[in-house]
């Protein structure tokens, strides 16, 4: 009981229960902003932040287990992309298939992404060397490309289900034509697969 922690997703914005404490027996719950469930962060508030920023972190400590093998001069360029692919990049993307395609978060991660490229084939950005020359040079592909392609074989899965299904928040919008507010307008999962 002592390990036992909840959280409250907001689906709306409007607060029903505020005072409200959860209970077993006599002792009081703690009540948790976000939490981590099968290697993902979940936050409260609908919003993935912290999960990218913990993805990037599992990926940079998965760096630092191989840092002898990807920085050493000796092992070829193509080698290193071989193992740089399965093991680090696998792991920072656990989950993406999820997230919400943000430039923010793309950003992130391909930032990360290139960062490791350069120390890996161990150039810096003053060597003025395009990124694309060194994704070739170790034959990764982007970051960007990869999301997508995991994002893509989700859709696939969730449009071989059955009609009993229950229906996704953003498909119930865009099957109803509810009016958005003002503002740029946020994209459905439905416009990003297009």
């Amino acid at each position: 009981m002592t390990k036992t922690e909840y959280l409250k997703c907001k689906f709306s914005s409007v607060s029903r229960e505020a005072g409200m404490e959860v209970g077993l027996g006599s002792q009081v719950i703690p009540k948790k902003g976000s939490f981590k469930y099968l290697g993902s962060v979940i936050q409260g508030d609908g919003e993935i932040g912290e999960d990218v920023s913990h993805r990037i972190g599992v990926g940079w400590m998965k760096w630092r287990l191989a840092f002898g093998v990807l920085c050493d001069r000796k092992v070829p360029q193509e080698l290193k992309g071989k193992f740089y692919r399965p093991v680090i990049r696998s792991a920072m993307l656990y989950g993406s298939k999820c997230w919400p395609a943000k430039h923010s978060r793309i950003q992130k991660m391909k930032n990360v992404e290139i960062r490791m490229l350069r120390w890996m084939s161990g150039h810096t950005r003053l060597d003025k060397i395009r990124n694309e020359d060194i994704r070739v040079k170790v034959s990764v592909s982007p970051t960007e490309d990869k999301m997508r392609e995991s994002r893509l074989r989700w859709f696939e899965h969730v449009q071989r289900r059955s009609l009993d299904a229950p229906v996704m928040r953003c498909e119930r919008l865009a099957l109803t034509g509810i009016r958005r507010g003002r503002g740029r307008p946020k994209k459905y999962r439905g416009e990003v697969i297009r």
